[in-house]
């Protein structure tokens, strides 16, 4: 059984500098988005990133239920530490 983890983890595409879950976005890569990916910032484990930059070291979530003119979500950007990482 082992063995098969070990493909799969093999199998996954490295996680981007950048990536956003929008698909309009130009940051978004679905073939990373069949599997299930965490965000850490700071440490602790976020569940509502719409998107990231490692190397800039930020994410953005929604603001409440706020919409933009678009009735997309306004997004907030919060700083420090991020990693990405496969669950």
């Amino acid at each position: 059984m082992t063995e098969t983890t070990t493909q799969d983890t093999a199998a996954r595409p490295d996680l981007p500098d950048r990536l956003c879950i929008n698909p309009r976005s130009p940051h978004y890569v679905a073939a990373i988005f069949q599997y299930d990916v965490g965000i850490r910032l700071n440490g602790k484990e976020r569940f509502d990133v719409e998107e990231y930059c490692i190397s800039e070291g930020w994410v953005k979530v929604a603001a409440a239920k706020a919409l933009d003119r678009r009735g997309q979500p306004l997004l907030m950007t919060l700083k420090g530490k991020v990693e990405a990482f496969y669950r």
